[in-house]
């Protein structure tokens, strides 16, 4: 017997829309449009996977292409918005690049919100998160996500310790030590935070260790660099207490 082929394709595009998606015809335009049309070259009859960070991924076939936009019809729901751990990275903004890969790497992990700290240290002050945003929505797009971390304004260090949620706990990742990862992580609403190239200053890590919420997290034997220890704190996260 020969084997049905899957449907839709495993090479099928796959691309995020911004706009609650739904059964019926949807305009698709811009760069959208030249990534489906110019580079992936999709015809009439030609499926494509979307999804919208709401209501979760959807499958659709080009109805019509043309140079600079497409008609898609939408048939059918593939899967509803996957549910996210409650963790978000605390970090401090890095250098271009580097940030850039931290926020695609948070994306891919399953973080559930980014929120930039400044600290005395910090090297970056003006963050992009429109090219933050970006850049996880097309680690969302190649990795099959359905949910889109939230990114927010970034805030100084003072302010954000002064109003930190009471229940949410903020693992506080020292390069100069603390109880080992594996040990200090518990179940609940969590918080990974991350220092910049330089690390906090003993002011500041005083105000941290202060906080009632905070628990100091080592990463083990080696020193990691800021964009390295984000990536393995929400590993090791997500092992012990998230869906892994």
């Amino acid at each position: 017997m020969i084997a049905t082929p899957a449907w839709p394709p495993r090479s099928t595009p796959r691309l995020f829309l911004d706009r609650p998606l739904g059964i019926g015809p949807v305009q698709v335009d811009g760069p959208a449009a030249h990534y489906l049309a110019g580079v992936m070259r999709v015809k009439p009859g030609d499926p494509v996977r979307l999804f919208d960070d709401v209501t979760g991924e959807w499958l659709a076939i080009v109805a019509a292409a043309g140079k600079r936009d497409l008609t898609l019809d939408i048939t059918e729901q593939l899967a509803v918005r996957e549910a996210v751990p409650d963790l978000w990275l605390v970090a401090a903004p890095l250098k271009k690049g580097r940030v850039d890969w931290m926020a695609e790497k948070a994306c891919e992990l399953g973080v559930a919100r980014y929120v930039p700290v400044i600290t005395r240290r910090t090297v970056v002050d003006k963050l992009n998160l429109d090219r933050l945003r970006a850049h996880m929505i097309e680690a969302a797009e190649q990795c099959g996500r359905t949910a889109l971390p939230q990114v927010a304004e970034a805030v100084k260090l003072p302010a954000l310790l002064r109003d930190w949620p009471a229940d949410r706990a903020l693992y506080f990742a020292d390069e100069l030590g603390g109880v080992a990862a594996r040990d200090a992580i518990r179940p609940g609403p969590a918080a990974i935070l991350i220092g910049p190239e330089g690390g906090f200053d003993d002011d500041e890590r005083a105000a941290i260790r202060a906080l009632p919420q905070a628990v100091g997290m080592g990463l083990g034997p080696r020193i990691l660099r800021a964009d390295t220890a984000a990536a393995a704190a929400i590993a090791v996260w997500m092992a012990v207490a998230g869906d892994w």
